[in-house]
């Protein structure tokens, strides 16, 4: 992983097709939430799609949490479609067959000539595309548990969300008072909170 790569770095936001076709940017996709990016080595990998299949369960959860998740491998349109319906899953899948993020993070798993994958990784990151942890899942055990993405996503979502804790006097004051904006869903975006924190 390029050396820049670390927690509290901005990672790049990609554009690529996703399973349909069409570009999306990561930025667009993460729209102000927590995201889970998963760069997976494709679905030929049967680490990667034990890995998705254990997604699949928490994916209903970072839905309900406000939470996005993502995944991007190597394989054209027609594998990823394979992929993201093989393992049952409803989140976006992007295609990257130009090897555009592997190259530009410095993660090609040149132990596998053949398919010419990336080193897979799970990538937390909090709003803004700004990393929160990195999880190199080469070997399958040094992927993330789904507990510890639970954990990663609380820890986040605690960080990001102004009205994390409602019970406070200053936030029942404050919904007492109108200003709702410190609330979801009518608040500021993360960018807002986290410029006048500065």
């Amino acid at each position: 992983m390029r050396p820049d790569m670390t927690p509290g770095a901005t990672f790049p936001d990609y554009e690529l097709s996703d399973n349909t076709g069409t570009h999306r940017k990561l930025s667009d996709l993460q729209a102000e939430q927590p995201l889970v990016l998963v760069l997976s080595r494709g679905g030929y990998c049967p680490k990667d799609r034990r890995q998705h299949e254990g997604l699949v369960q928490l994916h209903r959860e970072l839905e309900v949490g406000y939470c996005r998740l993502v995944t991007i491998s190597t394989d054209n349109i027609s594998e990823t479609n394979e992929y993201r319906s093989g393992v049952g899953a409803h989140w976006p899948f992007l295609s990257d067959t130009r090897r555009i993020v592997q190259k530009d993070l410095d993660i090609a798993e040149y132990t596998d000539p053949v398919h010419n994958p990336m080193i897979p990784h799970t990538i937390v990151l909090e709003p803004g595309l700004v990393i929160y942890k990195i999880y190199n899942g080469y070997w399958f055990f040094g992927r993330p548990t789904m507990e510890e993405l639970r954990q990663d996503m609380r820890a986040v979502s605690k960080k990001c969300r102004p009205d994390w804790d409602i019970t406070t006097p200053e936030l029942k004051a404050a919904w007492q008072q109108g200003r709702k904006e410190l609330f979801h869903p009518y608040g500021k975006t993360y960018a807002q909170t986290i410029s006048e924190q500065d």
